[in-house]
């Protein structure tokens, strides 16, 4: 009896922290949001307890430092919430059927000046430090040269605004600190929640050569007699907002640490009755912690961060913005490329052709390019999809037929096969059960086709499919890890096991093989030719001793029998677009430029390990200059989304990268 109670009150010890760490923190920044935040504890059976903070800044650094779990931002604070030493993420965000605000310059037709003529002349706006008429627009400003500004060191921003405009009316701003700024205001200069439509009006009586407000400021009755400038120095109809803005203000967002338990939270918060959480009117203010405008909210994916959830252009532009010192001008260099292994990065060195990135995995390097510190790497077709879908663009493909260079045939194509050695009894009918080798999650011969072929449309097929396999980039708990064997080194081997990386030696094309070869597994899904390519003393000093004969093919198509591994054409899986480089818009003819001039020799060579930066089977890369769907074509981007449909869902970067449809649907 005494030793049930004993461990009874051991329960309750343990359980006791658990139960105090079910509340969250909300920390709010005036006493109508606590007046809100504390009806919502209520609602949420006291789920929630309210922190009140001076301010916003007070509330981002009591959650950094565990005194708060959560507060409700805006973009500006999302972004300065992620710079360190906070590193707050976004966590939930609103979703709304509301068009959010496209922050525009209006002026009068008629007029005959753009937006590189701005300098004397006078200006209206909604409101000091609002997204739509000051942060968006004025951060563009500065960050084309403009406005010339060096930087918070040099001056203050407002200063700067003050002498390049003649006369302004900026509501909200200290008309003693900056009397220029107030000139044209009528009245006292400050912020009401009418200072839109009052800017719109200041350029209608001709009070200012332009206004900056939010599209929606603008009457649809009176839209023709006015148009927007834009910022490559033309003009458009001010229906066409969505091609001539300064940015769009982002939703609100829920910003926590980034160890935060983001799903309890979320848990809480959709506890409480949704008509509640977003209305206001009975405290007599607007948007109290929620918009009043929200409909829902939506849990971000866990890779989001504050980049990823403003955007590149929203980012910079907060960037110059908030600069202490502007950094230089970009200067000409070699294009930077992105690595994800020491090989990898060796290679890329010795070329001495381009600066050398490194990363951990593909998404990385996406990621990378994004942020624009890196230019260029290159994918498979599956990869090609995920970097689309973040605003990247093929610029090369590789050629594996050399009567295809450079430019003279169709990008190239190559077979998905499942090998099997010679001897094991594996055939299509008996695969079930198997032991399996993948190039890679969510990569195309070792996953994608594969996954598209056994599954169908049965959710997570391929983990009870096979009793287990190395598919680096899985979770490392799952039995899609339980074969991968990492580094093999005496340090950091566990660490690198399952990595989407060559850390992991079963990574890859060559990894997949490797896997197979080794006979950890029983089938492995590659590419056509890298049997030929690592057999018969062609391979690696690990492959030295295989022979080309010792290994077959298999396929549904024939599911009793085996096929020479030469008998691709005939025993495949599918057939799926080449390898492509994939780099941003803006330094694609530079990417073209700088590979296109080099000897293939140097390129598609490899030392010590197979396929390091380009396939070692390419003889060539065909410049491309057609979308990321023309080159992946409609029927494989069909096949790529079915995989997402039975497979472990969407990735979180595709998540991330395309949450404006998520947050407006």
């Amino acid at each position: 009896m005494n030793i049930l109670l004993i461990s009874l009150l051991g329960c309750l010890v343990v359980a006791l922290p658990s139960a105090r760490a079910q509340k969250v923190k909300w920390c709010v920044k005036a006493q109508k949001e606590l007046d809100k935040c504390e009806r919502l504890a209520i609602k949420s059976a006291d789920s929630i307890v309210c922190l009140h903070k001076p301010s916003i800044s007070e509330c981002i650094k009591s959650i950094r430092e565990g005194e708060a779990d959560a507060v409700t931002v805006d973009g500006e604070q999302v972004y300065l919430a992620g710079l360190k030493p906070h590193e707050l993420r976004p966590i939930i965000a609103e979703k709304s059927k509301k068009e959010p605000c496209y922050a525009v310059a209006v002026v009068k037709r008629g007029t005959d000046f753009s937006i590189k003529d701005l300098k004397g002349k006078t200006s209206c706006h909604c409101c000091y430090q609002s997204p739509g008429s000051w942060n968006l627009p004025i951060g563009s400003l500065v960050k084309a040269g403009i406005i010339d500004w060096a930087g918070s060191d040099d001056m203050p921003l407002e200063k700067a605004v003050s002498q390049f405009f003649s006369r302004s009316c900026v509501p909200g701003i200290s008309k003693a600190d900056h009397p220029n700024l107030c000139s044209t205001c009528q009245g006292d200069c400050s912020c009401s929640q009418s200072a839109g439509q009052k800017a719109f009006e200041c350029l209608k009586k001709g009070d200012a050569d332009v206004a900056f407000i939010c599209q929606d400021r603008i009457p649809v009755s009176e839209r023709q007699d006015y148009q927007l400038l834009c910022m490559d120095g033309t003009r458009k109809d001010v229906e066409q907002y969505k091609d001539c803005h300064f940015g769009k203000e982002p939703p609100r967002a829920v910003i926590a640490h980034k160890d935060a338990d983001r799903q309890h939270i979320y848990k809480v918060l959709t506890q409480v009755s949704g008509s509640f959480l977003f209305t206001s009117d009975s405290f007599g203010v607007k948007d109290l912690i929620f918009s009043d405008s929200a409909t829902g909210l939506e849990e971000l994916p866990k890779i989001t961060d504050s980049f990823l959830y403003l955007g590149h252009d929203y980012y910079e532009t907060m960037r110059f913005l908030k600069a202490t010192t502007l950094p230089p001008p970009a200067s000409e260099s070699r294009i930077r490329w992105c690595t994800i292994s020491h090989a990898e990065k060796d290679k890329c060195d010795k070329l001495d052709i381009m600066e050398c990135r490194s990363a951990t995995s593909v998404d990385e390097c996406i990621q990378k390019v994004m942020r624009r510190e890196a230019d260029a790497f290159a994918a498979d077709g599956g990869q090609v999809y995920i970097a689309g879908k973040c605003g990247l663009v093929p610029a090369m493909v590789e050629q594996y037929d050399e009567h295809g260079c450079p430019n003279s045939g169709e990008p190239s194509s190559y077979h998905v096969v499942a090998v099997v050695r010679k001897g094991s009894g594996v055939t299509w009918s008996n695969l079930k059960g198997r032991k399996s080798c993948h190039t890679g999650l969510n990569r195309n011969a070792g996953w994608k086709v594969p996954d598209s072929v056994i599954c169908g449309k049965t959710p997570n097929c391929l983990y009870t499919f096979f009793s287990e396999g190395c598919a680096p980039g899985a979770d490392a708990q799952s039995s899609m890890c339980k074969l991968c064997i990492g580094s093999q080194s005496p340090v950091g081997g566990d660490i690198s096991k399952c990595k989407a990386s060559s850390a992991e030696r079963y990574y890859g094309y060559d990894g997949a093989f490797r896997c197979l070869a080794e006979k950890a597994g029983d089938v492995a899904f590659i590419k056509h030719s890298i049997v030929g390519d690592y057999t018969d003393g062609k391979g690696p000093e690990w492959a030295k001793k295989l022979m080309s004969e010792g290994f077959e093919l298999i396929c549904p198509d024939s599911p009793d029998r085996t096929f020479k591994y030469s008998e691709f054409a005939e025993c495949k899986l599918a057939t799926v677009p080449a390898h492509a480089v994939i780099t941003r818009e803006d330094v694609r003819k530079d990417v073209v430029t700088v590979l296109a001039a080099q000897s293939p020799g140097s390129l598609f060579k490899s030392e010590g390990e197979r396929n390091l930066l380009f396939s070692d089977s390419t003889k060539c890369l065909q410049e491309y200059t057609k979308s990321v769907e023309e080159f992946l074509t409609e029927p494989y981007i069909k096949m790529i989304e079915k995989t997402y449909e039975t497979g472990q869902g969407v990735p979180d970067l595709v998540k991330a990268c395309t949450l404006d449809s998520i947050l407006s649907s």
